[in-house]
C-alpha cells in the first residue's frame, strides 16, 4: 500500500519560512517523478516544484529563488523548504509521485497536480 503522510506545515508571518516533509511508503521515489503542488482557498491547484525522473529540478515562477525541493533517498522521504514566505503562498500543501513513462521528461511541473500518488497534505498559512 502506497502512502504519502505530509508534515511541517504551520502558521507563519510574511518574510518566515518552513519546512515541508513527505514520507513515502510502499513507493520508491528515486527515477519517478515527485513534487509539491498546493491549493488555496478558493484557487485552482498550482504546480509548486518538481524533481523529475531524471533527477532534474523545475519550479513554478512564483517561488522561485524562495522555495528548494529536495529529496533524502535513504528515508525516501521529499522536502520543501521555502523562505521568505508571502501571503499568497497560503494553500494546503500536498506532495505527490507517478510513474516516469507517464508524463514528457522535464514537463513534470505540468502535470504534478494529477499526479496518481497524493498525500491528505498540509495547510501553510502566512500572515502579513
Amino acid at each position: 500500500q502506497v502512502e504519502l503522510v505530509e508534515s511541517g506545515g504551520g502558521s507563519v508571518q510574511a518574510g518566515g519560512s518552513l519546512r515541508l516533509s513527505c514520507a513515502v511508503s510502499g513507493y520508491t521515489l528515486r527515477r519517478r517523478f515527485r513534487g509539491w503542488f498546493r491549493q488555496g482557498p478558493g484557487d485552482e491547484r498550482e504546480g509548486v516544484a518538481v524533481i523529475d525522473s531524471d533527477g532534474s529540478t523545475t519550479y513554478a515562477d512564483s517561488v522561485k529563488g524562495r522555495f528548494t525541493i529536495s529529496e533524502d533517498n535513504a528515508k525516501n522521504t521529499l522536502y520543501l523548504q521555502m523562505v521568505n514566505l508571502k501571503p499568497e503562498d497560503t494553500a494546503m500543501y500536498y506532495c505527490a509521485a507517478d510513474e516516469p513513462f507517464r508524463y514528457p521528461r522535464g514537463r513534470g511541473i505540468e502535470f504534478v497536480t494529477t499526479f496518481y500518488y497524493r498525500g491528505q497534505g498540509t495547510q501553510v498559512t502566512v500572515s502579513s
